[in-house]
């Protein structure tokens, strides 16, 4: 085993990036930027608490449903959950985080990194609204670093070829949690009815 444990090791190991990679960070949207995020059905928000313990939590709704406010500013709605809250707790004690912008069958990411601040309503939450729900809050995230990620991790991963899909080989969700967390008291049976996909969209908004 040889760790890595100084930035010195760590650039040998790599190498100097591309100047293009070296320089592609922003501080503001460019209106293909805007594009993207409209396009965009799927992200990911990511945070760590004061003491730096992360997490990384979805967020799915219509596509364009992260409202651009202006080239330096973006709001990710919140609808209903699970109700845990890690990531918005995070961003109470530590208002760092990060957002991955997916869109399906384009391998290139948009990552956006900057402060955010959770609001309980804001003029524009009427913009927002799916199905006749407002969000339930949403996290205003000031832009402090824009750039595009390359293609090779969706790429190596064939993410969006479902004819290399493999056969789902794990067990419903209702077996896994019936394993995995012990103090579950519901039924198999009721846990399927739960989790089946009938009933979650029931729960959607």
């Amino acid at each position: 085993m040889s760790e890595i444990t100084s930035a010195a090791e760590l650039r040998e190991l790599l190498g100097e990036p591309a100047p293009r990679a070296a320089t592609k960070e922003r501080t503001r949207l460019h209106p293909r930027d805007r594009e993207w995020i409209a396009t965009a059905p799927f992200a990911v928000l990511a945070t760590s608490d004061a003491d730096g313990r992360c997490d990384a939590s979805p967020k799915g709704d219509p596509a364009g449903f992260v409202h651009v406010i202006d080239d330096h500013t973006l709001a990710v709605p919140e609808r209903p959950g699970n109700r845990r809250g890690d990531g918005y707790f995070n961003i109470l004690s530590n208002p760092h985080v990060g957002v991955l912008f997916l869109i399906p069958g384009r391998n290139e990411t948009l990552r956006i990194n900057g402060r955010a601040r959770l609001l309980r309503d804001a003029p524009y939450f009427d913009d927002m609204v799916v199905k006749g729900h407002r969000p339930i809050l949403a996290i205003e995230v000031a832009i402090e670093q824009i750039f595009y990620h390359c293609a090779k991790a969706l790429l190596r991963s064939e993410l969006w070829r479902p004819e290399r899909w493999p056969e789902d080989p794990l067990p419903s969700h209702a077996v896994l949690v019936k394993e995995v967390q012990r103090n579950t008291t519901e039924s198999l049976e009721e846990l399927r009815d739960y989790y089946s996909p009938e009933n979650y969209r029931r729960m959607l908004y």
